[in-house]
């Protein structure tokens, strides 16, 4: 498979979505009322050419500097121009110039439809394995994101390392992809159409995970996954079997993380004040913080949200000066279907305190 291959696909096979010939590369309808309103300000052309699995906005944005990996015609970008405001600053990064063509011709429409001054997005044409080339200089961005797009990268591990290289410190890429629960046979890598559809070029998952690590991206955490349903027979036939899930994954620039979950005696108290979060705050699939409730962690989670963005919105207990073991999690946390007002504060466990050694068990 060579990069013209997926140019030719996205730029002339595909005009629209209307185009694709699986659900593979489709975005589930289910999402925040916030963020339906901002698409909803976005221009009918860059919907239309939207080839992405998920959904790629994470919490706390203002004024934060990000990059897209594979900005396409430009919807994310947007979506977070409208998120990081005018003291922030968006990057897309592509190499098909018809998706980018259709971007850049509507950086000042956005800019008017979020009541800026002046637009604060860009569009760059290159690979997303050599960004390098591209001028990005070593821990300039807060966050990187891209969607259903590392499944068509020719060098996946040139991908994220490039990724971590250009992270600030305690930095986040947070990305939706496609995944499959099986290594792809080489001969269903060469077929265009398959790749093109994000299906063949997915990377089994516990390879994603090494890969991952590898590289330098300690404790990759799953967001959210669904099963992905091909629905059609040819394709099916052809895959011969394999599964397919769209997966949405946050990996941290961090210091000290350790290979596995290990206890330390720490906890952490949030504080509901993450905006559209007030009752609990969801890191991933298995730790979501209940607004005021003393929540005992493992060293690695502590390390996350002490050294990223969202530090200022947690009280830490603990330190690393005691080793006790394995950590053994607690039930999970049940999320609300609509976040209200913020849970009182509970301190009946433990108070808030930098004393070392937690006091939740």
């Amino acid at each position: 498979m060579q990069h013209e291959t997926v140019q030719e696909y996205y730029g002339e096979t595909l005009q629209g979505s209307v185009d694709l010939q699986t659900n593979a590369c489709c975005t589930p309808d289910d999402m925040p009322d916030f963020l339906k309103k901002i698409l909803a300000k976005i221009h009918d052309d860059v919907l239309s050419r939207y080839y992405g699995c998920g959904l790629v906005a994470p919490e706390v944005l203002t004024g934060l500097k990000v990059l897209d990996l594979g900005s396409g015609s430009g919807r994310d970008v947007y979506a977070l121009s409208a998120l990081v405001g005018e003291n922030g600053f968006v990057t897309g990064v592509d190499m098909t110039d018809a998706q980018l063509d259709v971007a850049r011709a509507h950086i000042d429409f956005h800019a008017d439809a979020f009541g800026y001054a002046k637009p604060n997005t860009d569009f760059v044409k290159g690979t997303i394995e050599d960004l390098g080339a591209l001028g990005f200089e070593d821990n300039s961005f807060d966050l990187i994101i891209s969607n259903c797009v590392i499944n068509l990268a020719l060098d996946k591990e040139a991908v994220l390392t490039e990724a971590l290289r250009i992270l600030k410190p305690g930095g986040e890429m947070y990305f939706s992809d496609v995944y499959c629960d099986r290594r792809v046979p080489v001969d269903l890598r060469d077929d265009p159409v398959l790749y093109g559809e994000c299906l063949s070029g997915a990377l089994y998952r516990n390879d994603f995970m090494s890969l991952a690590k590898y590289v330098g991206f300690g404790d990759p955490r799953m967001v959210d996954t669904r099963v992905l349903t091909v629905e059609n027979p040819q394709i099916e036939a052809k895959l011969g079997g394999i599964g397919f899930t769209s997966e949405t994954w946050r990996l941290f620039k961090l210091e000290n993380i350790d290979a596995d979950q290990e206890d330390y005696g720490q906890a952490v108290i949030y504080n509901g004040q993450v905006e559209h979060m007030p009752q609990v705050f969801v890191l991933d699939e298995a730790h979501a913080f209940e607004a005021g409730k003393c929540t005992t962690v493992s060293g690695n989670t502590w390390q996350i949200l002490h050294q990223s963005r969202f530090a200022q919105f947690f009280d830490f207990i603990g330190g690393f000066d005691r080793h006790y073991g394995e950590f053994a999690s607690g039930a999970p946390v049940s999320i609300p279907k609509n976040q209200g007002v913020s849970n009182p504060v509970d301190d009946s466990c433990c108070a808030p305190s930098p004393s070392a050694g937690g006091c939740c068990g």
